[in-house]
Formats: C-alpha cells, sequence, structure tokens
C-alpha cells in the first residue's frame, strides 16, 4: 500500500568531486559495480577487497561494507574516510572523491617468459615477451594467467614505461613456498608456456609535486620502485629522495648497482639506506625498516610536503602509514602496493 502512495525509493546517486560525473547506484549493488556499469573508467582489479586499487575517499554520505574495509586499509586510512568502493554498498547519496587517471583501459595480450635473472635466493627478475605493446605509468603492474591457472597472478613491471607502450617487460618476483606459479618459475623450463598478460592495473605512481619523497620497499616490493625511479630520472624530476629498503640479512639485498647508477642520474638529493633486520653488519642500518623513517623525514626537511610511496608485505606497508601519520605527512599524501599472496590475502 505504502508503495503504491508514495512509489519507489529513488536510487542513491553518487558524486565524483572535481568531476562532472554522475550516476546512480543500483539496489544492492556496490558503488564499482554501478560506476562500470555506467561506462565510467573507475580503478579496479580484483573486486573482492584485497588490491585496494579501488581505495577512495568518501567526503559526505553513508555506506555499508560487503566486507569490512579494514582487511586491506589501514586504521589511519578508515579515520581518514577511505572506502574500497567494490565493497561499498550506499546508504544515501554520496560524494567520492578517487583518481581516475589510474584507470586506462588494460590490454589483454598472449606472452612468452623470455629470461630470468636471479637476483637473489628467492627473487628473480622475470622478462616477458609481449604480442601487443603494454602502456602503464611507472609503479603499475599486471595480471598473468596460463592455461590450468586458478586465477592470475600480479607482479609489478620493474622496468620505465616507453612512449607508445613496449613489448619486452620485466619484473622482479619472490618465491613463495608452494606458490602454484613461483615453485614453477623457480624450478621448471616455462619458455614454451603461453602466458597471457593483461595490463596496466593499479594506483601506484609518483604523484606530482615539488616537494621531496621518501619510498620504502620490501622484498620484491623493489620492483615498481625502481620503475618509478628510472621514469623520474629519465623526466628530469627535481626533488629530494631517501629509499629505504628492508632486508632480513645482507644476502637479500639486489639491485645495488643499479640503485647508485640511479643515484647519480638523480637532480636532487638521492640516498639509499638498506635496513637489516635479522643481521648486524657495519656500514648498514638495523632493526624494521619503518623505524628509520623519522631520521628520513627530518633529512628532508620535515613532513610538511613530503610524500610516501611503500611496496612490500602488509605488516610492512601498515606499520609505514603509521609511522608516516604520526609524523604529520598527510594521508592523502601516501601511496602504496601491498603485496599479498595466498597466504596474506584477506
Amino acid at each position: 500500500m505504502l508503495k503504491k502512495l508514495f512509489g519507489k525509493k529513488a536510487l542513491n546517486q553518487v558524486q565524483l568531486v572535481g568531476t562532472d560525473t554522475k550516476f546512480e547506484v543500483g539496489r544492492n549493488k556496490t558503488v564499482l559495480e554501478s560506476a562500470l556499469e555506467n561506462g565510467i573508467a573507475f580503478p579496479h582489479d580484483c573486486t573482492v577487497g584485497t588490491c585496494g586499487t579501488c581505495r577512495s575517499k568518501l567526503l559526505s554520505g553513508k555506506v555499508d561494507a560487503i566486507t569490512p574495509f579494514g582487511y586491506t586499509l589501514s586504521r589511519e586510512e578508515l579515520e581518514a574516510g577511505f572506502i574500497l568502493a567494490c565493497q561499498a554498498v550506499p546508504e544515501s547519496d554520496l560524494e567520492i572523491a578517487v583518481d581516475l587517471g589510474s584507470a586506462e583501459a588494460p590490454v589483454k595480450t598472449a606472452a612468452r617468459l623470455v629470461a630470468t635473472r636471479e637476483l637473489t635466493h628467492d627473487i628473480l627478475e622475470a622478462t616477458w615477451q609481449t604480442d601487443e605493446p603494454i602502456g602503464f605509468r611507472a609503479g603499475q603492474y599486471m595480471n598473468i594467467t596460463w592455461p590450468g591457472a586458478q586465477g592470475p597472478r600480479s607482479y609489478s613491471f620493474s622496468c620505465a614505461p616507453q612512449d607508445g607502450g613496449q613489448t619486452r617487460l620485466t619484473t622482479y618476483i619472490r618465491k613463495v613456498p608452494g606458490g602454484a606459479f613461483t615453485e614453477r618459475l623457480f624450478g621448471e623450463d616455462l619458455s614454451q608456456v603461453e602466458f597471457e598478460i593483461e595490463a596496466p592495473h593499479g594506483g601506484f605512481w609518483l604523484r606530482d609535486g615539488e616537494g621531496p619523497i621518501v619510498l620504502i620497499g620490501g622484498g620484491s616490493g623493489l620492483s615498481p620502485l625502481m620503475s618509478l625511479l628510472e621514469d623520474a630520472v629519465a623526466k628530469g624530476v627535481k626533488r629530494d629522495a631517501i629509499l629505504l629498503f628492508g632486508a632480513r640479512a645482507e644476502r637479500d639485498l639486489y639491485c645495488l648497482d643499479e640503485i647508485a647508477a640511479i643515484g647519480e642520474r638523480w637532480q636532487g638529493r638521492f640516498e639509499f639506506w638498506p635496513v637489516l633486520s635479522e643481521e648486524d653488519v657495519a656500514g648498514r642500518r638495523s632493526g624494521m625498516v619503518t623505524t628509520a623513517l623519522d631520521e628520513a623525514i627530518g633529512i628532508l626537511g620535515g613532513a610538511g610536503s613530503l610524500q610516501g610511496y611503500l611496496c612490500g608485505p602488509p605488516p610492512m606497508i601498515d606499520a609505514g602509514v603509521a609511522e608516516l601519520t604520526k609524523a604529520g605527512v598527510a594521508i592523502d599524501d601516501i601511496h602504496y602496493d601491498k603485496f599479498t599472496d595466498a597466504s596474506t590475502a584477506s
């Protein structure tokens, strides 16, 4: 009777702040689902709340989370109003801020693994040759699949992008004990396997700015940072920078010559600080890598205009975000890519 009197409740609307884009969200649908149905190139990848690519800032309105956002987002991000669009069902009209610059349509192409190079005992550089050129921003990643694969695997580009895209791509890949792909990669010849690559994905890249940057990597998380730094050098970026890399021991450090070469070409101050958590080595910092952040921020002139870039395992990212925000770095100036596997994905 009430429906006959008052009609159906209007659908909730989403306004993407800073743009002219506005769309309705279907009943029981997520912000991401409806954005894609309306032809909006909203950044996304996994769609199940683990990758963080659809991370957006809720400026007004209320949403219900299918899966709690806290599985992926840090406490600091939640307090600042960030949500995951793929898990957010509107309970009112919304105003959302999201960077659509990450939403270049991914390309799918056949690919072959043409070379590998041992970087450490458990990290390889893998080189891929694709049939079609792939364009990407330095810091983004690709998804790979192969016959019989149970879902894609995601790996960040370690090479700098080229104008017009490229067909030769490199990634750094860490061996995951029992991993369906990495056990084969480290133990078999995969040159005859027919892979498929889909890229680009991810919202991790160097944002505009003139202030200093601090970069933190762990494990194979150095991969997107190398891409970002090589690209910045090629573009003549002039910003002071400190690269922190967390490792257990000296044997886990790699690309030292390549990092030194970046430092020689960098326009501005550039320092590389390896931090070892399980070994004391003369001339190296020791402890957890995030404990070196206060010193780095101080050397770079404070938190005022600083941007932070973090890539690696979730505990390192969460600790780094907490340390950066505690030091006064704005949450909007902290960008990261959490490297998850079957043991760490929520």
